[in-house]
């Protein structure tokens, strides 16, 4: 059987006493692709973060490789979904990528060849090595997105989080960045967060459904009855579900 790499049974969390995940339990097994998607405020960020240990549940537990959250955070590679940068500083790509080599007491890994290489190396693995001397300011959002994830990747993870990783770049490019992950899903498992239906459904292995609660899907097809259940609304509403749905194989039934 393949091994599990995320294992949370009977999780829940609560924030400001409201309850924002209840009763969550997911198995994501070596070389899974998995899509988590959701309405905003659902949970999503949140499970993301109890996964790298920045928040502890009230109930239940998670474990990372069969360790605690704090123990396998060195095989974690995290691309949160707002990366605050100053985008007029005077710093390249491959600068960006060598601070994923930094670390307490590291402050002089850059200085060392071989880390110099392993930053290039991940540079090319995300197609993009021919910019990792461009100042940042010159790179578009897409491009800088793949430099971030190039830096999750220099430690040589073994399970990539990713939140909203398509949200800085256009329609265009949303396709071509999900074969790219595919591509990298060969070595490393992946967990994305993403509200662009279209681009995880036609890439990802298997779809997470999180509103308070998760429901695993082990396929990559989006029904009609999959959104509907996370995308509630009241009767009296014109529910966004009904155009998201358009296209899908099964379309949700009308709300009396």
């Amino acid at each position: 059987m393949t091994p599990s790499i995320v294992e949370i049974k009977d999780l829940s969390f609560r924030y400001n006493g409201q309850n924002v995940l209840e009763d969550v339990n997911l198995d994501v097994r070596k070389g899974d692709f998995v899509a988590m998607i959701g309405p905003n405020g659902g949970g999503k960020t949140t499970l993301l973060k109890l996964m790298l240990g920045l928040l502890e549940p009230d109930r239940g537990r998670i474990r990372i490789l069969g360790k605690t959250t704090e123990s396998a955070s060195h095989h974690i590679g995290y691309v949160p979904q707002d990366v605050h940068i100053n985008r007029s500083f005077p710093i390249t790509a491959l600068d960006i990528v060598l601070m994923g080599k930094l670390g307490p007491k590291k402050w002089w890994a850059r200085r060392r060849s071989s880390v110099h290489q392993e930053a290039l190396a991940a540079l090319e693995r995300l197609e993009i090595a021919s910019h990792a001397n461009k100042k940042i300011g010159e790179l578009s959002g897409g491009q800088l997105q793949r430099v971030f994830i190039a830096r999750a990747l220099v430690t040589d993870p073994l399970l990539l989080l990713l939140d909203e990783p398509t949200a800085s770049i256009d329609t265009k490019g949303q396709a071509e960045f999900f074969r790219l992950l595919k591509e990298l899903n060969r070595d490393v498992t992946i967990l994305v967060v993403s509200h662009d239906l279209l681009a995880v459904s036609a890439h990802v292995k298997a779809i997470a459904c999180v509103n308070k609660h998760v429901h695993y899907h082990d396929e990559a097809q989006i029904t009609g009855e999959m959104l509907e259940s996370m995308y509630p609304c009241a009767g009296e509403e014109v529910c966004p579900v009904e155009l998201l749905v358009q296209g899908f194989p099964h379309r949700i039934p009308e709300i009396p």
